[in-house]
């Protein structure tokens, strides 16, 4: 076996173990957010998203970087046999994240009484804040757990802790909803839920650390690994907290803007709720390519390297596409399925927030894992400067002049020229390109699938779930055969899939069962090409 094919193997069988974690602690968890957002409706829902701004927006300030390095170092020491340093490196990280934020944590409770009279004009929402300001302490010790998982690609540990996370997360918050608690008993829920979530993700973490070597000295050197991570991830922090700080400043610019109507953004919340499900798909792609990046040196396995790259981005898109195209042509009766009318401008909302997701087929998740990858952190801090130099001004002024329009838009334009200069300068310095013509076919049979789709369920005379689920079922049909015509899936893709997924035990079968099907329709439509 290549090591592309290695690597290729062990990281589909990581992103499989966070995928499941991922699809049962979000079915869970949305249950608690149709039943609360049902419950407290499009306005009270509104609320409880403004009380969550100003701890997510100070929290942006808790990401030096660590997570990443702790991912980073920990795969490159166990390919490099150094697995007894690992130690180090996992409770380094955790001992950082803990101090930042319990600083933090301090600095949202002690502003909250400003934030809410003088920044979002709601003076009681300061307690709430107060409550929620605990998350970013949860929030950082969930990421530096999950950063160790990463690192050994023990990703079932990490869906084992969503899982906890989003169970303490629905039965508290739909208790509370339904004793009358409102807006309130939503933010305890979900601060609390992140606290269990955290405590139980260092029992996990502890699992895997007493496993490891032990060092060759008694103690554990936290300083010096901490300086080896802070020199790595310096540069990275920035430019993820300039990152993060766009984002969030854009949701902080919404209750400013709508003083009087919390409705806008109890929708935009609803949208992005399903943007969640397309999250199922792309989060455990874009966090098991980085481990997978680092164990390559870019000189001594080019073609591994040019062959996990185009591939990368190939098979993300199959995935990724499709389902962020089923969900723009399905919004509505998805939206109205699920949470009625009351949520009129959500549907909306999430087709456009889906547009975002296209640009997986041009390396949209792949270009920043293999920049960081690489340790070429600096650039990629310029490339953030470049979108949040463009993104900072335009999404003031389109927020301004029309709301949660105007922040989709801005945050589906302003990363475009960072993905171009990263696309440029990958193909310069490693000789890497996009398979423009393999992306271009998926894009082509996804978009093909949707429009078809959405013309065909908006003239049924059914009721919304009926809808829903016809059109699924009528996507699912035009997407497989658009790209077996288009030859966007050959023989050699299949090849290629069922030698991912044999590391997936029972499941392998069920893959490769569906894998036969298809290369039955190809047989039958002649279409048994073995390579583009």
């Amino acid at each position: 076996m290549s090591k592309a094919a290695s690597i290729a193997k062990v990281s589909t069988k990581s992103t499989f173990h966070l995928m499941w974690g991922l699809v049962i602690s979000t079915v869970i968890s949305s249950i608690a957010t149709i039943f609360v957002a049902r419950l407290l409706g499009s306005d009270l829902y509104g609320l409880y998203g403004i009380v969550l701004v100003s701890p997510n927006l100070i929290g942006v300030f808790r990401d030096w970087g660590i997570n990443s390095a702790m991912v980073r170092y920990a795969a490159q020491y166990r390919g490099e046999g150094r697995e007894s340093e690992v130690r180090s490196i996992f409770i380094s990280g955790l001992i950082f994240e803990i101090a930042v934020g319990l600083v933090l944590s301090a600095v949202c409770f002690g502003l909250s009484g400003y934030l809410a009279i003088n920044m979002f004009h709601r003076p009681t929402l300061a307690p709430l804040i107060q409550l929620a300001s605990i998350s970013i302490l949860a929030i950082g010790i969930a990421n530096a757990v999950t950063g160790a998982f990463t690192g050994v690609e023990k990703m079932e540990h990490n869906s084992i802790m969503l899982i906890i996370q989003s169970i303490f997360k629905t039965i508290i918050m739909i208790m509370l909803v339904l004793e009358g608690q409102g807006a309130a008993g939503a933010v305890t829920g979900y601060t609390a839920a992140y606290a269990i979530g955290a405590a139980s993700g260092i029992m996990l973490m502890y699992t895997i650390y007493r496993k490891l070597p032990k060092p060759g000295t008694k103690k554990l050197e936290i300083k010096a690994y901490t300086k080896t991570m802070l020199i790595y991830s310096t540069p990275l922090s920035i430019a993820n907290i300039i990152s993060a700080f766009q984002g969030q400043f854009y949701a902080f610019l919404l209750p400013i803007f709508y003083v009087k109507d919390n409705s806008a953004i109890g929708n935009f919340g609803i949208a992005n709720t399903f943007v969640v499900l397309i999250g199922f798909f792309a989060i455990p792609i874009t966090t098991m390519l980085f481990p997978a990046f680092s164990k390559l040196n870019p000189e001594k396995d080019k073609k591994d390297l040019a062959n996990i790259f185009q591939f990368s981005i190939k098979y993300a898109s199959l995935i990724v596409m499709p389902v962020a195209s089923l969900v723009m042509c399905l919004a509505q009766p998805a939206v109205g399925t699920l949470f009625g009318n009351s949520y009129s401008s959500a549907a909306l909302f999430l087709a456009l927030l889906a547009v975002s997701f296209v640009f997986t087929a041009f390396g949209g998740l792949t270009t920043g894992n293999f920049i960081l990858s690489q340790g070429k952190t600096t650039f990629n801090l310029c490339l953030t400067l470049v979108t949040a130099a463009i993104g900072l001004p335009v999404g003031y002024l389109l927020i301004m002049q029309f709301g949660v329009l105007g922040l989709i838009i801005t945050s589906l334009t302003t990363g475009i020229p960072s993905l171009i200069i990263g696309l440029v300068w990958i193909k310069k310095h490693y000789g890497l390109i996009v398979d423009w013509k393999s992306s271009t076919k998926i894009v082509a049979s996804s978009l093909t699938a949707a429009i078809l789709t959405y013309t065909f369920e908006i003239a049924l005379p059914f009721s919304n779930w009926i809808r829903l689920i016809i059109g699924v079922v009528f996507f699912t049909l035009i997407f497989i055969f658009a790209t077996l015509l288009t030859r966007t899936l050959n023989q050699y893709d299949l090849s290629n899939l069922r030698s991912m997924s044999t590391g997936l035990g029972s499941l392998a079968k069920i893959i490769d069962n569906i894998l036969n099907i298809l290369e039955k329709i190809m047989a039958i439509l002649k279409l048994d090409v073995q390579s583009p």
